[in-house]
């Protein structure tokens, strides 16, 4: 359309209403629903200037009450803000069929009730929805699609859209699927966003569900939710779902030529949800030496942290194809076992009952016939006699030694408060003479008739 007959349009518009104003003045049902109009904007300014205030005061809960009855009343108090072009809205639309029976016909009335309906969105995109998305879609599609109404141009403008095609190769749309699709694309997706965050929330509050259960179900309502809006967002575009299902079909024959390891790691991690045996709070010791606790688990992959605070990312295909060790899994009290050695001059058969009540003292090892501190003789050693003490805590032990640590200090103390001494390696030279003809030993240096030799003697 050339910019001519765009003017000559609006001109043509501007006569046709003008004609109406001019029809409404000189008609005594137009003056009639000029007065119902009068008449419903007073009675609902009256009655939300008298009732809001006992409405506002009934509804308001205590400060302290937090449950879903005072939720419930919060939430309803929102809306007051609209009571007075709510309610006008509502006696117009009253009066409009009274008029329309009595002289068949309601234009005027019929604007004022679209333009108090404008007026309750205006202040619901102003005064009540805070989020931001919202309140963009409120403010650049809602109120302007109620003000093409009002005007009367809705219609029209939906016919403009509806008849100006676009063309993508072999795929034509109108217009105005295009803007339906934007507008309920981004308002189904943020439904889902949002609802997939309530589901996350009831979900996790369930502590009566495994946490490789939470996990699974959270991972399912995700593809649930998204699943439903993307097929929905499809339907209102007017696509025929079986362009989706020969897609499905060129994504299966991608995922089989070139996505083989995503695939196998997302199948991988759905087995873990589903057995259960490794989830997120887990200390897991991989094959290759590395280990941490399991933070947070992706339908890829398994995020590690380990003591130093350090993240592994952990492929999901490695928990099931290698070998892996849970700590955590494995039950709540583990066996250690600190290793120490004492001198040859020591008697022996007295170390473990002084190393077992000095280890067996401490607050964290457990104790019990089946978990007692054991101390065991190992091996008789070139530096001294070796000896290990086990025990168990409740807990895990990790890389920076946190209970190896303190059982080595209480395993010292003892030692030394007997008066055991710990050995550590020396050596003794014995000196048996010099090779025939290398001249005299050095002055000072007494050298045996067998010559020189180094033996290795403890002491």
């Amino acid at each position: 359309m050339d910019g001519q007959g765009f003017v000559q349009d609006l001109q043509g518009y501007f006569q046709q209403g003008w004609q109406i104003a001019l029809d409404w003045l000189g008609s005594p049902a137009a003056w009639s629903q000029f007065g119902l109009l009068l008449a419903a904007y007073v009675a609902a300014r009256v009655i939300a200037a008298r009732g809001v205030p006992v409405v506002t005061r009934l509804l308001t809960p205590p400060e302290d009450r937090t449950g879903p009855i005072a939720r419930l009343r919060r939430f309803v108090l929102l809306f007051v803000p609209l009571a007075m072009p709510l309610m006008a809205w509502a006696f117009t639309l009253t009066g409009e069929a009274l008029v329309r029976a009595a002289f068949g016909t309601g234009v005027v009335i019929a604007f004022g009730k679209n333009l108090f309906l404008f007026l309750a969105a205006r202040a619901a995109v102003r005064d009540i929805v805070s989020d931001g998305f919202l309140r963009f879609l409120g403010r650049f599609v809602l109120l302007p699609i109620l003000l093409l109404n009002l005007v009367g141009l809705l219609d029209p403008v939906s016919d403009y859209l509806n008849n100006a095609t676009i063309d993508l190769g072999n795929i034509r749309f109108s217009a105005m699927a295009l803007v339906r699709g934007v507008i309920s694309g981004a308002l189904l997706f943020w439904m889902g966003r949002w609802s997939n965050g309530q589901s996350e929330d009831f979900i996790k509050a369930r502590d009566e569900l495994r946490p490789a259960t939470r996990e699974l179900a959270i991972k399912a309502s995700q593809i649930a939710i998204f699943g439903a809006a993307f097929l929905l967002l499809m339907s209102i575009m007017g696509i025929d779902l079986t362009a989706v299902a020969v897609l499905g079909g060129a994504l299966g024959v991608g995922i089989g030529l070139g996505l083989q390891q995503i695939a196998a790691n997302f199948v991988s991690g759905v087995i873990l949800l589903l057995e259960g045996q490794t989830t997120v709070g887990d200390f897991v010791v991989l094959d290759n030496g590395e280990e941490g606790t399991i933070v947070k688990m992706t339908a890829r992959a398994a995020i590690l942290e380990t003591v130093d605070g350090r993240w592994i990312v952990v492929p999901n295909e490695d928990f099931i194809t290698s070998r892996v060790v849970n700590l955590s899994d494995a039950g709540k009290a583990h066996r250690y076992e600190a290793a120490f050695s004492v001198s040859y001059d020591t008697d022996i058969n007295r170390v473990p009952a002084l190393i077992e009540k000095a280890v067996g003292d401490l607050d964290f090892v457990l104790d019990g016939d089946e978990r007692a501190v054991e101390c065991e003789l190992k091996a008789f050693a070139d530096s001294g006699v070796e000896f290990s003490v086990e025990y168990w805590v409740e807990g895990i032990e990790d890389v920076t030694g946190k209970y190896q640590s303190v059982v080595l200090f209480a395993i010292w103390n003892a030692l030394k408060a007997a008066s055991v001494e710990i050995p550590y390696p020396q050596r003794v030279v014995h000196h048996r003479g010099l090779p025939s003809g290398q001249g005299p030993a050095p002055e000072g240096l007494a050298v045996p008739p067998g010559g020189l030799a180094a033996t290795p003697t403890d002491r």
